[in-house]
């Protein structure tokens, strides 16, 4: 099983969710850590290079979390939480891991 660590934004967009949203991202986390695979991969959207990020989708697909699995700490780095509107969630994702 998979330790996790949050990006410092993907942590404050999480704590602006509603609390019953929290659950089932707490329900999709759990997943995501005995099975990290089960994620699709991203690789390019709308020009955005997210390759080696995967995404899970949580309450009826309306919220999705991007990750990234790191092998050598075997821990899950949550990027970005939120709805796919515009590709927001992408972009901040993208953003965050040029950084």
């Amino acid at each position: 099983m998979y330790d996790y660590k949050f990006h410092p934004e993907a942590e404050k967009e999480l704590e602006k969710l509603n609390r019953s949203v929290q659950i089932l991202f707490t329900k999709t986390l759990k997943k995501i850590l005995k099975s990290p695979e089960l994620g699709v991969d991203l690789g390019n959207k709308n020009n955005l290079n997210l390759s080696g990020l995967k995404k899970m989708y949580f309450d009826h697909k309306r919220y999705r979390v991007v990750y990234q699995i790191l092998e050598e700490e075997i821990v899950i780095h949550l990027i970005a939480i939120g709805k796919r509107d515009k590709m927001e969630v992408y972009e901040k994702a993208g953003d965050r891991v040029e950084k």
